[in-house]
């Protein structure tokens, strides 16, 4: 019996972030539930217990030989670049990832590893772009090879934009060629899944390993995945405690995602399908507009008419039990994100709150 979530519990709909909003009360109620069901076994500084069984999961889930668990996505991906790298301190990754834009230069101050950005304000840089900088850099005076490829899908910074599965095979099977190690930043990997149809294992079987959130949308309050090889993640626990992340205790966090995980894109892939049915029947309507954006996940761009007091709007929806996004300055346009709190409400039951809400705040100028 897996633990219930809060928006199971108060019915709510959620139209941002990428699974339910947890607070402390919630996950306190989900471990209750959790160790009443089955004992929680206990880890010894993140190794054992409840951890090794969602490595094991995480591990079989994306068709890999192992998994290890990592406190943070960071250090995940911090360490499996490390790792694939060796004594080859160049990695090319999208500009637009995480890993570039806000992981602080980690990888060049901690790891002497230089980080090279494709891609320019795009989502994802394809095989020309890769191939051309690698034939710039043969014309340098000095030999320095390629140790890594990074790739990010979905990309956070471009409104979950995913890189086509076609585009990213081109990428790895050069790089399997050349023999440069592949890494995916797929924190948000079973998203991209329930939006494309591909699965999760598809997806990791071009990369040598591949990063997952386990609190984005897991329901755990920390933690993330590595996956790889036997090889590639035989011993990487030692690494993982150099960097200070060798938790005491994480069985708990473990345990949480565990759980969390083992319905999630079933729940994922049906909560889109609700949204697409959802979001063409709110398009019936003038004062609403709810647009796909090409290549995207689960994101999507939100226009309400200049006729509608947005703080109105807003207000009663959300005494109607559906929360949209913060929206401080007030903007029409917005976007908004499908999680599976859309399933818990049936399609008309949202639609007519939708309706009566545009319907009752529309002041015509």
């Amino acid at each position: 019996m897996s633990a219930k979530f809060m928006d199971e519990e108060n019915g709510e709909i959620y139209f941002f972030g990428d699974g339910t909003p947890i607070d402390n009360k919630s996950y306190l109620e989900r471990l209750s539930t959790l160790a009443e069901n089955s004992p929680i076994k206990e880890d010894n500084y993140s190794l054992g217990g409840s951890v090794a069984e969602l490595e094991t999961f995480m591990s079989t889930l994306l068709g890999k030989e192992e998994a290890v668990f990592m406190p943070t996505g960071t250090l995940a991906n911090h360490l499996a670049i490390r790792k694939l790298a060796g004594t080859r301190k160049r990695a090319f990754v999208p500009e637009q990832s995480h890993i570039y834009q806000d992981s602080g230069d980690a990888l060049q101050n901690l790891s002497g590893i230089n980080l090279v950005p494709l891609g320019g304000d795009k989502p994802y840089f394809d095989l020309s772009e890769l191939t051309e900088s690698l034939k710039k850099a043969k014309t340098r005076r000095v030999k320095n090879l390629l140790g890594a490829v990074v790739i990010e899908s979905p990309v956070r910074r471009s409104q979950g934009r995913v890189m086509p599965f076609d585009e990213m095979k081109k990428v790895t099977d050069f790089c399997r060629h050349e023999k440069i190690g592949t890494h995916l930043d797929g924190a948000r990997l079973f998203l991209m899944s329930a939006a494309t149809g591909i699965s999760p294992e598809k997806y990791a079987q071009l990369f040598d390993t591949v990063y997952v959130s386990l609190w984005k949308y897991f329901g755990a309050p920390f933690g993330a995945i590595v996956a790889g090889s036997q090889e590639f993640c035989s011993g990487l626990y030692h690494e993982r405690r150099m960097f200070g992340g060798g938790l005491p205790s994480a069985s708990l966090a473990a345990a949480l995602a565990l759980d969390g995980s083992k319905n999630f894109l079933e729940k994922q892939v049906k909560a889109m399908k609700v949204g697409g049915s959802l979001f063409k029947r709110l398009n019936s309507n003038k004062l609403i507009r709810i647009l796909e954006i090409p290549n995207g996940s689960n994101i999507f761009e939100t226009h309400v008419s200049p006729d509608v007091d947005i703080d109105r709007f807003y207000s009663y929806l959300s005494a109607h039990g559906i929360q949209m996004p913060v929206n401080t300055d007030k903007s029409k346009t917005f976007f908004i994100n499908i999680n599976h709190t859309l399933l818990n409400k049936s399609i008309s039951k949202t639609e007519n709150i939708f309706f009566t809400a545009l319907d009752k705040f529309c002041k015509p100028t």
